[in-house]
C-alpha cells in the first residue's frame, strides 16, 4: 500500500459507522424510536413473569426495526446514545404510567447520570407518579458502572427513597472488582449470555456461572441468566440457584406490548 494511502478496510468502517450515525440522528430527529420488550421469567412457581425488559429500537429511512446491536456500540460514547438513553427512558416510563400491573427495566449508561435531559425526564414522571419508581429497574452494563463507580454508586444512593431498583447487566463480562459490590446498591445481576448459551455442553461455561450465581448469593442479588434457548439449560440454571430466566425460550423482544397481548387472550377466554 503506498504511504500516506488509507487502509481500504478502515475506510469501510469509518464509513460504516459514520452512515450509522446518520441513521440514528435522522431517527431522534424524527422521533422515530420505540421499545422491544422481552419477559424475564420466575424460575420458581408459579414461573410467572416477574419483570419485562425494555430494548431501544430505531426505524431506519424504509420504516425497517433496528436492534440495538447493530447501532449502540457506534454511538454509546457520543451525545447522540445519551439522547437514546433519554427516549428509552421516556418510552418505558410511559408504558409503566399506562400499565401499572407491570415492572420494566430500561438500559442506560453511566455517562447519563449527569446528562440533564435524562435527569428531567426521570424527574417529571417520578412528580407525576410517586410509586412509579417501585416499578422501575435501571440496568447498567459491568463495563459502564466501572467506569465511573463513584457516580454510579452515588446516583444509586440518591434513588433509593424513590424505590427505583439497579441490575448489573452482562454480569461476568466485564471487569468488576468484588469490593465494590458492597459498595454498590445492586438489586440483580444478570450473567452475561455468552456463559448461559450451550452451557449444558460446556463445563468451562457452568464452572463460571456456578461462581457467578456465588458471588451474587453472597451479597443477596437476585440473579437473572441472560440466552436462555433451552428447556435443558433452563433446568440446569434452576438446578444451581438462578431466580429468573430471560431468553428466546420465553419469547424474542416484540414492540408490541407482551402484557396487553396476554390480557386480549385473557378477555377472549
Amino acid at each position: 500500500m503506498p504511504e500516506g494511502a488509507e487502509d481500504p478496510i478502515s475506510a469501510a468502517v469509518v464509513s460504516r459507522d459514520r452512515s450509522t450515525l446518520d441513521m440514528v440522528a435522522e431517527a431522534v430527529k424524527h422521533d422515530q424510536t420505540m421499545l422491544a420488550y422481552q419477559p424475564v421469567m420466575q424460575a420458581m412457581p408459579p414461573h410467572g413473569t416477574a419483570f419485562y425488559e425494555g430494548y431501544i429500537r430505531v426505524l431506519d429511512a424504509t420504516g425497517r426495526v433496528i436492534p440495538a446491536r447493530e447501532f449502540m456500540h457506534v454511538v454509546q460514547d457520543k451525545e447522540i446514545g445519551r439522547e437514546l438513553d433519554c427516549l428509552a427512558l421516556q418510552h418505558g416510563l410511559r408504558a409503566l404510567m399506562k400499565s401499572p400491573q407491570i415492572r420494566l427495566s430500561i438500559n442506560m449508561s453511566a455517562r447519563s447520570i449527569g446528562y440533564r435531559r435524562w435527569s428531567k425526564v426521570l424527574e417529571s414522571f417520578l412528580k407525576k407518579d410517586a410509586a412509579i419508581g417501585e416499578r422501575l429497574v435501571l440496568e447498567i452494563t459491568e463495563a459502564s458502572a466501572m467506569d465511573t463507580p463513584e457516580l454510579v454508586i452515588d446516583f444509586m444512593d440518591r434513588m433509593q427513597k424513590h424505590g427505583i431498583a439497579f441490575a448489573l447487566d452482562n454480569f461476568g463480562a466485564g471487569t468488576t472488582a468484588i469490593g465494590h459490590f458492597r459498595e454498590f446498591f445492586f438489586d440483580a445481576v444478570k450473567i452475561d449470555g455468552q456463559f448461559i448459551r450451550g452451557i449444558c455442553d460446556n463445563p468451562g461455561n457452568q464452572a463460571v456461572t456456578c461462581a457467578l450465581v456465588g458471588i451474587a448469593k453472597q451479597f443477596d442479588m437476585l440473579i437473572v441468566a441472560e440466552s436462555v434457548e433451552t428447556q435443558q439449560e433452563a433446568e440446569y440454571l434452576v438446578s444451581i440457584g438462578v431466580d429468573c430466566l430471560q431468553g428466546f425460550l420465553y419469547g424474542a423482544p416484540t414492540v408490541s406490548p407482551p402484557w396487553l397481548e396476554e390480557l386480549k387472550q385473557r378477555n377472549r377466554a
